[in-house]
């Protein structure tokens, strides 16, 4: 952003210095983010560097002997090659010139041979080269060794020495050897070539301290120079750990300082910012971050960054900078707003003085940003509850006014200026109390009117006072924690007028208290009198529950007894029906014996109704539960009423699954069936249908017995279930029944744990329905 303060002063740059300035500031921004990358790494290479420059050394001592380990194999094996190659080529002279030797002077001669046979610089580096004849005696020695000569090479070299075995075949071997020095025996490498002829073998010697003097020579420059190298490196490593660990301390202590530096910035909620003019970047510390709850960084932030999150109508950081800089004022105070990470917008007061390094000519402004949110927030509440304050006191019905210390007028309302007649002169505040009184038209006048004299000493409380157009006052007056006196006085010439009416309730009340007197009495009395009429009543169901218990058994025992005569009564009356016995004779006995046996057989299905009904009232009745197949029972009962039904052309159906079964008590299954199918065929008209149909709802399965008969009100389906309870009376009833078979139903439904439901409309039909739990066929009970 290098050049956008002045781009933005006077618009006088080009687009070409524009770019320029803003690749300036790419490069300065990618060579700041490098720099601060290695500050954040420097903790990490003091602590890598000495490792590795103790590593180098390992390294090089490791390459070092490497190469010494195969110098020196280098070298021995040089030296083997050279003794062998040596050794054949003076077996080859010597072999060829042996049968030239003479006998005169053959030693001598020999010598000269050897010599002669010797390639140039053979015996450089110690090497020694041995004749020995047939015998195994050293006859010549180049050079001459006359220690070594007249020797037995045996003696030299070991007896079963593989050397004097195999010959060449046996190679260059490392062996101990006296050459006669002051050492004794020294290790050397030695090759034997057997000769043809009187020469024996020829041998070729060179002690390894020869061999290896070169490389022992370089092993000591290298150990040295690797010494003095290892203690110079060493000591750089010591010198830069020290200077390291002085830095880290240094660091640390920064780091400490600044932290210090940052916790008390952040708990005051403030932060320092150093802003480039000239540039428009800005430094913000992390406290600074931290006030805007944004993620501290160590990035320096762009003009524009900064001019995002600030508030346009506050400040125009712009303008400010060009300001200063053409200006030359060096303090800034300015009070704007920034936006908070989540959104919200941070009061701050920026203070600071514009200051330029030495040798610089960038200004930069250096300062601190301090949160004033709360001061701000807590003047505007304040200026609010002011506002609030003087509204309130103006709607208060309330005359009200305040008086400081020095009885001077603070505030008062206009309840208070228009109750006393005050000019808009008179109400300033600041105004002594008595310029207020002064200036009152209409002030108290009883019962205890008020003077400036008498209300410096005078006393907490409330008093009520008179005004001289007959309006009346209830005054209260409280002294502030400051010495002043608050003052509210109500206009309660309503209330006196109240209170005189008050008065004459007040006797209308006593009057009446004295009649309500009378009337508690009486109501005692009345007390009393329902607690004796509810012990009566308590007396009266107790003898109706056991007039209704002797009842039920009344009826099981009558019921019992008029058994016997009608079943003598049926069965004759079906014998004479049938003739059994002979002819009656005539045809109306006949009709009068069916009679007989109809009338019998209805009446003992009355009394076996009762009898199931008294049982059932009085506990007796239990039930048997098993599985039973719902379309045998429903089969059975469709039987029963077939002959009802067809004397009417009714058609009776039954909708069952064959394969359906229900836990419950086999007869009392059939008889609610055949209950709810006889009064279906009883109350439907001719032509009509009746329908049984079974369903399975869930775990349960739903029985309906549906007819198109004259159908129930709704007032009457509720008490329907009683028993002896019919639709019509008995002056009215056009149908035979006791009306006991739906509250038979009912109740064996019950008993079964279901409920008995009535759905009727008038002249349509009835629908009535119950659930039993489904069976499996194969199930145990």
């Amino acid at each position: 952003m290098a050049g956008d303060a002045s781009t933005r002063r006077g618009d006088k740059e080009s687009i070409q210095k524009k770019s320029a300035g803003n690749f300036s500031s790419s490069l300065y921004a990618g060579l700041g983010a490098f720099r601060d990358s290695f500050l954040r790494s420097d903790s990490l290479m003091r602590r890598i560097i000495p490792v590795l420059a103790i590593l180098f050394i390992l390294i090089l001592a490791v390459f070092r002997t490497g190469d010494l380990a195969s110098e020196y194999s280098e070298t021995r094996k040089t030296a083997q090659t050279t003794l062998s190659l040596m050794a054949t080529v003076v077996a080859t002279r010597l072999n060829a010139e042996e049968e030239a030797l003479p006998e005169r002077g053959y030693q001598t001669t020999l010598k000269r041979l050897l010599a002669d046979s010797l390639p140039p610089g053979a015996t450089s580096k110690s090497r020694i080269f041995l004749v020995a004849d047939q015998f195994g005696t050293i006859v010549a020695s180049a050079p001459a060794h006359p220690t070594l000569e007249r020797r037995p090479i045996s003696d030299l070299l070991a007896p079963s020495q593989p050397l004097t075995v195999f010959g060449a075949r046996a190679g260059v071997l490392s062996v101990p050897v006296d050459l006669g020095s002051i050492d004794g025996e020294e290790q050397v490498l030695a090759t034997v070539h057997h000769l043809d002829g009187q020469l024996g073998m020829v041998a070729v010697l060179q002690p390894e301290s020869a061999i290896y003097s070169n490389w022992r020579d370089d092993l000591s420059a290298n150990v040295t120079l690797f010494v003095g190298t290892s203690l110079v490196l060493l000591a750089v490593v010591y010198g830069f750990f020290s200077q390291a660990t002085r830095a880290e301390h240094a660091d640390d202590m920064y780091a400490a300082t600044r932290a210090r530096i940052d916790t008390a910035l952040t708990h005051g909620r403030c932060g320092l910012f150093d802003w480039d003019l000239s540039r428009g970047r800005m430094f913000w510390s992390s406290s600074l971050y931290e006030l805007l709850g944004r993620e501290p960084k160590d990035d320096i932030l762009s003009f524009a960054d900064v001019s995002d999150i600030t508030h346009p109508d506050d400040i125009d950081l712009l303008g400010l900078a060009e300001h200063l800089l053409e200006s030359g004022e060096t303090l800034v105070d300015e009070t704007f707003r920034m936006r908070h990470a989540d959104g919200s917008w941070i009061w701050l007061r920026a203070r600071g003085e514009i200051q330029s390094e030495p040798g610089r000519a960038e200004p930069h402004l250096i300062g601190i940003c301090i949160d004033i949110t709360e001061q701000h927030q807590l003047a505007e509440q304040s200026r609010m509850a002011d506002l609030r304050l003087r509204d309130a006191i103006e709607t208060i019905s309330e005359a009200f006014v305040l008086w400081n210390a020095r009885n001077e007028l603070v505030i008062c309302n206009s309840n208070y200026q228009s109750l006393h007649n005050l000019p808009n002169s008179a109400i300033k505040s600041g105004t002594p109390y008595k310029d207020v009184m002064a200036a009152a038209s209409n002030s108290e006048v009883a019962p205890q009117p008020v003077t400036v004299t008498q209300r410096g000493g005078a006393p907490e409380g409330s008093y009520e006072a008179q005004l001289e157009d007959g309006r009346w006052l209830q005054i209260s007056e409280r002294r502030t924690k400051d010495g002043g006196f608050v003052s509210v006085g109500t206009d309660i010439t309503a209330l006196k007028k109240h209170e005189e009416k008050l008065m004459e309730s007040e006797k209308r009340l006593k009057a009446t208290v004295t009649d309500l007197q009378k009337s508690r009495k009486t109501l005692e009395v009345q007390a009393r009198q329902l607690v004796d009429l509810a012990d009566k009543y308590q007396e009266e169901k107790t003898n109706a529950e056991a007039a209704n218990k002797a009842k039920s058994e009344f009826l099981a025992n009558i019921s019992h007894e008029l058994r016997t005569p009608l079943n003598a009564i049926i069965g004759f009356s079906d014998i004479m029906t049938q003739e059994m016995f002979g002819p009656i004779g005539t045809d109306r006995y006949s009709d009068y014996c069916k009679d007989i046996y109809s009338s019998g057989t209805y009446l003992l299905n009355v009394i076996n109704d009762i009898l199931d009904m008294s049982k059932i009232e009085a506990g007796r009745m239990s039930i048997e539960t098993e599985i039973v197949n719902a379309a045998e029972s429903a089969a059975d009962a469709g039987r029963i009423v077939t002959g009802a039904a067809t004397e009417k052309n009714i058609t009776v159906t039954a909708d069952v699954g064959e394969d359906v079964h229900v836990h419950a008590d086999k007869r009392a299954l059939k008889q609610i069936l055949l209950n709810l199918l006889a009064n279906a065929v009883k109350f439907t008209p001719d032509n009509g249908t009746v329908a049984l149909k079974a369903r399975p709802r869930g775990d349960r399965l739903r029985f309906e017995v549906t007819d198109t008969g004259i159908g129930i009100s709704e007032r009457d389906i509720e008490r329907l279930a009683q028993p002896f309870v019919q639709v019509e009376n008995q002056f009215t009833k056009t149908h035979q029944g006791s009306g006991l078979g739906l509250a038979i139903a009912r109740s064996l439904v019950e008993l079964h744990g279901g409920k008995l439901n009535i759905e009727s409309e008038v002249k349509k039909g009835t629908t009535v329905s119950f659930t039993l739990p489904l069976a499996d066929e194969n199930q145990n009970v």
